[in-house]
């Protein structure tokens, strides 16, 4: 009798962890397609921007949309200091619609953030190995479009990044981020990264990477495609002048 019920208690709990993943999409393979650009208008400054687009499934089932820009004060070459802004679209559901009681269906589940940050970056050098420090805090305005109600969340992260070239044109890329809660829940995510970047010209690169997104309880595994665009707009503007 032991024997069956230990059975079925494990039998239940499979079913509950499957159940958990096919309401939010752990088991499938996500995408997330992003844009990253400096462009420097000044000897000291340069600006920010910046367009990712995510999805639970691959390039399929929308799960945010997160535009950033900000300005950066370049310290020197290897510290810089930036004041930005982003505004975020998410749908936390990883089903089309979410379900309300018995058979009540709504669209409008969506959250929309406004956010404010602050954040220092430092770089160095050992070996052939470049490595980036970046703290970052965030006030965000969060509003959950379906109940309307309103919260204001501060948030701590850090990420070291480790690059690697290996020719000219090809390079490696790591990181690993940890973001931190400044209210209830001191654990927000980690998220741990690895890719092969290209150097297209000069001022272009691309990425193709994995990501690992760890929340409590819940992991994720997407697929990064990044382009980066580094630009001198100070050279047009000198040329202006």
């Amino acid at each position: 009798m032991k024997k069956v019920i230990t059975a079925l208690v494990l039998l239940a709990t499979i079913a509950h962890t499957n159940a958990q993943s096919e309401l939010t999409g752990e088991d499938d393979f996500g995408s997330w397609f992003m844009y990253f650009g400096t462009n420097k208008i000044a000897d000291k400054w340069s600006i920010h921007t910046e367009a990712q687009f995510r999805y639970y499934q691959m390039a399929s089932n929308f799960n945010q949309l997160l535009l950033r820009t900000g300005a950066n004060y370049h310290i020197n070459n290897n510290a810089i200091a930036t004041l930005g802004y982003g505004f975020i679209e998410t749908d936390p559901t990883f089903l089309e619609f979410d379900t309300l009681g018995d058979d009540v269906l709504f669209e409008n589940n969506s959250i929309s953030e406004h956010r404010i940050f602050e954040q220092f970056i430092l770089k160095n050098k050992v070996w052939e190995f470049k490595f980036e420090h970046r703290y970052r805090l965030e006030q965000r305005f969060v509003q959950n479009n379906y109940t309307g109600v309103s919260n204001t969340l501060h948030r701590a992260r850090y990420r070291i990044q480790m690059t690697l070239p290996l020719t000219d044109i090809f390079f490696l890329n790591f990181y690993d981020e940890i973001f931190i809660n400044l209210q209830n829940n001191a654990f927000g995510q980690n998220r741990a990264y690895a890719a092969l970047g290209v150097n297209v010209t000069e001022d272009l690169s691309m990425q193709f990477g994995y990501l690992k997104n760890h929340f409590t309880g819940v992991n994720y595994d997407r697929l990064q495609i990044g382009l980066f665009y580094n630009t001198d707009l100070s050279k047009m503007f000198k040329k202006q002048e």
